[in-house]
């Protein structure tokens, strides 16, 4: 049985979390909280094995209550968001800063059209989160410098090549990843960079605005037409397939999804293969599932630099993992690592325009 305790001010809202969650036979709800104080006593004395935590709530917010939680009684801790309100995303990405696994939209009442796969999509998270093994934060540490240990992968061969753009995939826990990769880049990296980050609806403005501050890039929601600039990072927008043209535009679509998502690592990477080939990078993080496996290994094959996330790093190793296996992968490094290797890059011969 997974153990949850269910951080939530809203009665309501708690009592559809438990309705729902109860609803698994694997899970079990040990307890709730109101607000974030109680949620800190609740996690040391009742010792869950996942926490769902609510951001905005009186006495003690989610975000500090996540420190806590994780500097002092480390658990798997999912926030459960109102991705509507600008204050609560931005405070979201802040407790997945520190040491929160993922974040997910609340879920509306069984008589709303997307009751079901929130539902879903909660249970899901709350299984496989159950599984994570966190460790202790000492107080201020930035998990950047948790993920960007050594890789398992051992040496890099140095690499020339005339790059146009780096594409990246990730799903659950890539925010951190993704973060981690970009503070270390150099101010004159010479590519774009164009992100596929599997995230609830209505997330994505916070994380491109937490992801531009937190790094030190520009980053924006790409938008149809655009050209690609160098040391810009573009994020997929909700519910739009993102991919290239050639002439080093950006192409939106609303294509059906892949994969069952959209947008879709699968998608981008095919795209940047048959427009770029191998004047590309691609790298696939962390998340669940296999978007964007089979079309590394395209991209690899058309002789583009291929990175998978090692499973030491990844929060979910199936993303990565699947590409592993399949040899889709040149080189499997950690985030850090992965930093290291673009900005190893040569200038002479590299080429963001």
């Amino acid at each position: 049985m997974i153990k949850v305790l269910i951080v939530e001010d809203s009665p309501v809202v708690r009592e559809l979390l438990m309705f729902i969650l109860s609803s698994d036979p694997t899970i079990r709800v040990i307890g709730t909280a109101s607000d974030g104080e109680e949620a800190v006593r609740a996690v040391r004395d009742k010792r869950p094995d996942v926490v769902t935590m609510d951001i905005i709530m009186p006495k003690m917010d989610g975000f500090e209550a996540t420190r806590i939680i994780m500097e002092t009684t480390p658990t798997p801790i999912v926030i459960v968001s109102a991705s509507a309100n600008s204050k609560e995303v931005e405070k979201t990405f802040r407790a997945i800063e520190a040491g929160a696994l993922a974040a997910i939209s609340k879920p509306m009442g069984v008589t709303h059209p997307k009751y079901t796969q929130l539902a879903k999509e909660l249970i899901t998270t709350v299984k496989l989160m159950s599984e994570v093994k966190v460790i202790k934060r000492r107080p201020q540490e930035r998990k950047r410098g948790v993920i960007s240990g050594e890789s398992t992968a051992g040496m890099i061969t140095p690499v020339t090549l005339d790059l146009k753009v780096v594409a990246i995939g990730a799903s659950t826990g890539g925010p951190l990843a993704i973060e981690a990769i970009l503070s270390g880049l150099p101010k004159d990296f010479p590519a774009p960079l164009l992100i596929v980050q599997h995230i609830a609806a209505g997330f994505v403005r916070g994380f491109a605005d937490w992801l531009g501050n937190s790094s030190g890039v520009p980053v924006k929601i790409a938008a149809h037409g655009e050209y690609l600039l160098p040391r810009q990072a573009y994020i997929a927008p909700d519910d739009l397939q993102m991919g290239v043209e050639h002439g080093g535009r950006i192409s939106l679509s609303s294509s059906e999804p892949e994969n069952g998502l959209r947008p879709s690592v699968s998608w981008m990477f095919r795209s940047v293969n048959e427009v770029f080939g191998k004047n590309a990078i691609g790298v696939l993080l962390t998340g669940m599932g296999k978007d964007g496996a089979q079309e590394l290994k395209r991209m690899k094959e058309s002789g583009a630099v291929t990175i998978a996330q090692d499973k030491a790093s990844s929060i979910v190793y199936g993303m990565p993992g699947e590409a592993v296996t399949i040899n889709a992968a040149a080189y499997v490094l950690s985030p850090g690592r992965i930093a290291e290797f673009l900005s190893g890059l040569p200038r002479a011969k590299t080429n963001g325009k």
